[in-house]
């Protein structure tokens, strides 16, 4: 028997010199049933694909909708639909107060739909957008450029309005604008007046 116990240690440290494994196990974090470890593994897959984030190099151009396109440069962004071709908001001529977190809104009917885009600006690494709407909530995409710019673009589309313009004349379609980083944390929000 104790010849038996040399062999099985002397194979034990051979293939730990060698690095054979000789078994696998998942880590949970301290106080987690080991039961849920595989659980936490795929919440974190599922929230990191989750983002809706595009990073692209200046001047590189997106198919933002149908017969739209969006690009970015460091002087901010610029689209094109087939009734505006290129439309242009700047980051660098002072119309965006960039000292503090925002996000600007930009919509148009293009084919049926309407086409809401625009610049939002703020710390962190923004990864989706949400624009809640008179008739319901959408998620768009972020598009930023490579680096820590501190800004970057957002585009979304939305069923046009069933209603006419109010009685006043305007319409807030938009209710809201929000920017959030992977974890879910609000990089930046545009809310309209009318949505408290």
């Amino acid at each position: 028997m104790t010849r038996m116990k040399k062999y099985v240690t002397a194979a034990a440290v051979a293939a730990a010199l060698v690095g054979v494994p000789t078994m696998a196990h998942a880590i949970a974090p301290a106080g987690t049933p080991a039961s849920t470890a595989g659980v936490q593994a795929t919440t974190v897959a599922k929230a990191s694909s989750s983002s809706s984030a595009q990073v692209v190099v200046p001047g590189k151009r997106i198919a933002a909708a149908p017969k739209v396109q969006l690009w970015l440069t460091k002087e901010g962004k610029h689209w094109s639909t087939p009734t505006m071709a290129g439309q242009f908001r700047s980051v660098t001529d002072g119309n965006l107060d960039m000292s503090q977190p925002g996000v600007s809104l930009q919509a148009e009917p293009v084919e049926g739909r309407y086409f809401l885009s625009g610049i939002y600006h703020g710390k962190g690494d923004a990864a989706t957008v949400k624009v809640e709407t008179e008739q319901g909530t959408v998620t768009g995409t972020i598009v930023r450029l490579a680096g820590t710019p501190g800004w970057g673009g957002w585009y979304a589309t939305s069923k046009l309005p069933d209603s006419p313009k109010s009685k006043d004349g305007k319409r807030d379609f938009v209710r809201s604008v929000t920017v959030y980083d992977a974890a879910g944390r609000t990089i930046a929000k545009m809310a309209s007046p009318s949505s408290g």
